[in-house]
């Protein structure tokens, strides 16, 4: 099959897995084409379509868990939105066979490259607000990271227990944990860290266990906070 004919029909595929066909082909194909191929590249749709992939899925993120506060939902849309999700979801769509590249690009492999996949999906969320409107540029946002919002990780949004534990203690003008490694064994099959965390002055000392020292840490802050805010809660400000 001739370059023109697989490129026409990868382009129809593309279009298909975006659910949105083109009226205007131009579009589509300047947002699939990297600078190193011509003059008339992606790389100012890009500007346009990270705009509307970020605002697109801060709404969903902000529909589907009204709960969660500013910095949780900005911590999970960092945790989608990015060159490596991008990528992926480019793969999927086999977006690397619809790409316009230079010879330099070809050889090296750019039809695979993360950092070029994830600019045409950009490019690409800006053709179709081109084509149509923003509305139909959200719609198909919404259409490619619909079961990656629903399989979002709430935990993603919220702080790690080390880092509350640190935070907390600030805020209560404690000094910071001390964590030692009481019990390692690493070089068995099954490895297993025993922590300690000790909060020093307040004379609070536990221990967990995990697979990993981190492991270990993060659950040995979670014991050690518990107990902190338990002895030691703050006061609300009055309204």
């Amino acid at each position: 099959m001739k370059p023109d004919l697989l490129k026409k029909q990868a382009h129809r595929s593309i279009q298909k897995r975006l659910g949105y066909e083109f009226r205007n082909m131009e579009l589509l194909q300047q947002a699939l084409t990297h600078r190193s191929y011509n003059a008339k590249h992606n790389e100012r749709f890009e500007f346009v379509g990270d705009s509307i992939l970020n605002y697109s899925v801060a709404r969903m993120l902000f529909d589907a868990f009204p709960k969660l506060s500013e910095g949780e939902l900005s911590r999970m849309r960092a945790a989608l939105v990015n060159e490596g999700v991008l990528a992926e979801i480019a793969l999927e769509m086999n977006v690397g066979d619809g790409l316009y590249l230079g010879a330099g690009e070809l050889k090296s492999g750019g039809f695979r490259r993360p950092s070029i996949l994830a600019d045409a999906m950009e490019a690409m969320f800006a053709a179709v607000s081109f084509d149509a409107d923003f509305s139909a540029a959200e719609k198909v946002v919404r259409h490619l990271f619909a079961e990656r919002v629903k399989r979002a990780d709430l935990n993603i949004g919220k702080k790690d227990s080390k880092t509350a534990l640190q935070e907390a203690l600030q805020a209560r003008r404690f000094a910071l944990p001390k964590y030692r490694i009481e019990e390692q064994a690493e070089q068995t099959a099954d490895a297993m860290f025993v922590i300690s965390c000790d909060l020093g002055e307040l004379g609070f000392i536990c221990n967990a266990r995990g697979s990993s020292r981190k492991v270990a840490e993060q659950k040995a802050a979670c014991e050690a906070l518990e107990w902190l805010e338990q002895k030691f809660p703050l006061k609300k400000a009055k309204k």
